[in-house]
């Protein structure tokens, strides 16, 4: 067998490997499961200016790079240099589409805050619009730590709460390496994501067991290699700014 059959052959094993060395560490949506521990980040800074190779998505000033989900106008609000969600317009997602990324969203939670639980200050951030990073009012706000801010949902919950108040400005800086799938769809290997929520680390390089959903974990199904980020409107008004993201993968 020569060196690159063999690697082939591998291939299934490196995926099974993958698959097995970061697993989600309890049940979905599991009330037991321990809660991360509370780090208070430093405090909020101005808009981090977005490098000389970034694409920028939203400048503050307009959403001429996004769209809603049957392709319209994106119908969320812009002003004082932040886009805000308009409950029930929908999701909004970028007319441009990516795959392996660096990417990074500011967003603030409403004040004064509403409700509990998940009925707090909700949104998301989907990559591909598919593998949601959680978008949550975390602070003094108990829920299942698979849906708290910095969470892959459903999956992960984050190494640490590292959430500002509410109406303060908060930060994901999220690197995502995409899956890879054979000619014939078959998963080659899963996604990976690494999270930095207010510049603390909640996501260390974790492999995604699919795309991400509520009380379900469904599995990798095959799609193409670049995919549109989308924003998630769950009936919040919650707001963001500031949202470039790096291509890694040219």
């Amino acid at each position: 067998m020569t060196r690159l059959h063999r690697s082939v052959a591998l291939l299934p094993m490196l995926t099974s490997s993958l698959l097995a060395q970061s697993t989600p560490p309890c049940a979905q949506h599991a009330r037991d499961c321990p809660a991360p521990p509370v780090v208070r980040p430093g405090a909020a800074a101005l808009p981090l200016p977005a490098p000389a190779d970034a694409v920028v998505l939203f400048d503050g000033h307009d959403l001429t790079k996004w769209v809603a989900a049957d392709g319209g106008a994106a119908g969320w609000l812009v002003r004082d240099g932040y886009l805000e969600v308009a409950a029930g317009r929908g999701a909004i997602h970028t007319v441009q589409g990516f795959g392996d990324v660096q990417l990074h969203v500011e967003w603030a939670a409403p004040n004064p805050p509403r409700g509990t639980d998940q009925d707090r200050g909700n949104s998301g951030v989907f990559l591909m619009g598919r593998y949601e990073i959680q978008v949550l009012d975390s602070y003094g706000n108990v829920t299942y730590p698979d849906g708290q801010a910095g969470a892959v949902y459903g999956q992960y919950p984050p190494l640490v709460n590292a959430s500002r108040p509410p109406g303060e400005w908060q930060s994901y800086d999220i690197v995502f390496h995409r899956p890879r799938f054979a000619a014939d769809g078959s998963l080659q290997r899963p996604a990976t994501v690494t999270v930095l929520h207010n510049g603390v680390l909640v996501q260390d390089g974790v492999t995604l067991t699919g795309p991400t959903a509520h009380q379900r974990r469904p599995p990798y199904e095959a799609h193409p290699d670049r995919l549109p980020l989308l924003l998630q409107d769950h009936e919040h008004p919650v707001r963001y700014r500031n949202i470039w993201l790096r291509e890694l993968e040219r």
